[in-house]
C-alpha cells in the first residue's frame, strides 16, 4: 500500500528478504492517495478514498471524470512501487476492488508498462454466500486475465476467515487444499497500531502472525505435497 505512512519501513524490511514475493496492493477505497487531493476532486477530495465500497464502485463505473482521476491515481501507485526498486511479484487491490471491471481495466492498461505478470484472483475455495454472489465477477475476471496473458491463482483461502485465520483454521485449510495454486490470505502483525482502519480494529493480528510461524503449520506443509511459492513461480 504505497500511499500509507509505513511504506518506507515496509520496503526496507522487504529488501532484506530477497526471496519474498512483494506485490502492489492498489488502494482505491479506505486508504490514502498518492496524488494531491486537488487532482482527485471527485474520488478523494481530502486525500482519502471513500470508505463505502458500493458508493465508490458506482462512481468509478458511471462517472467519466471519476474514471479519469482513478486512472491517474492507479498509474501513480504503480510508479511509486517502481521507485522502491523492488521486483513486482503480483498485483491486487485493497478490499478486492480489482474485481470491479473499471479498476481491473485500468490495471490491465498498466500491465505492459509495469511488467505485470500476475494478479490475485479472489476466488474463494469455500462456496459461501458471498463467494456465490461474486462468482459471475470472478468468472469475468478469470476470462479477462487469461485473455491478457496474466497469471493468477486458482483459488484463495482466508477471505471468509478475514482477521481470524489463526493456527487452528490455517491447519484445517492446509489439510483440505484442492488441486492447483491456492493463495493463503492473511493479515499478520505483532500488534495494533495508530490510525488503524476501524474495519480492521477487531482483527486477530497476533494470532494470524503466530499461525504463519507456527512449527505445527510448518510441519503440516513439510509432511504434505504442498509446494510453497510466490506468484512468479506460477
Amino acid at each position: 500500500m504505497v500511499g500509507e505512512p509505513e511504506v518506507q519501513d515496509a520496503v526496507s524490511r522487504a529488501k532484506q528478504l530477497p526471496k519474498l514475493g512483494v506485490g502492489l496492493h492498489i488502494v482505491v477505497v479506505r486508504g490514502n492517495t498518492i496524488l494531491p487531493a486537488d487532482q482527485l476532486s471527485v474520488i478523494a477530495p481530502q486525500g482519502l478514498f471513500d470508505s463505502n465500497l458500493v458508493r465508490a464502485g458506482f462512481r468509478y463505473f458511471f462517472s467519466p471524470k471519476a474514471r479519469k482521476q482513478l486512472r491517474a491515481e492507479i498509474h501513480a501507485q504503480f510508479m511509486a512501487f517502481r521507485e522502491t526498486g523492488l521486483p513486482l511479484d503480483h498485483v491486487n487491490a485493497h478490499n478486492h476492488m480489482h474485481l470491479h471491471p473499471t479498476v481491473l481495466s485500468i490495471i490491465l492498461e498498466c500491465a505492459k508498462e509495469f511488467a505485470v505478470t500476475a494478479i490475485r484472483l479472489p476466488a474463494e475455495k469455500d462456496r459461501t454466500l458471498g463467494a456465490i454472489l461474486l462468482s459471475p465477477w470472478i468468472a469475468l475476471m478469470r476470462w479477462r486475465l487469461r485473455r491478457a496473458g496474466i497469471r493468477y491463482n486458482d483459488q484463495i483461502v482466508g477471505i471468509t476467515e478475514t482477521g481470524t485465520l489463526d493456527q487452528t483454521r490455517l491447519l484445517s485449510a492446509l489439510s483440505a487444499l484442492p488441486e492447483g495454486v491456492t493463495e493463503i490470505f492473511s493479515h499478520p502483525a505483532t500488534g495494533q497500531w495508530q490510525n488503524i482502519d476501524p474495519a480492521a480494529a477487531d482483527f486477530k493480528f497476533k494470532q494470524e502472525f503466530k499461525a504463519l510461524i507456527s512449527p505445527d503449520v510448518r510441519a503440516a506443509v513439510e509432511n504434505s505435497d504442498i509446494t510453497l511459492s510466490t506468484f512468479k513461480d506460477i
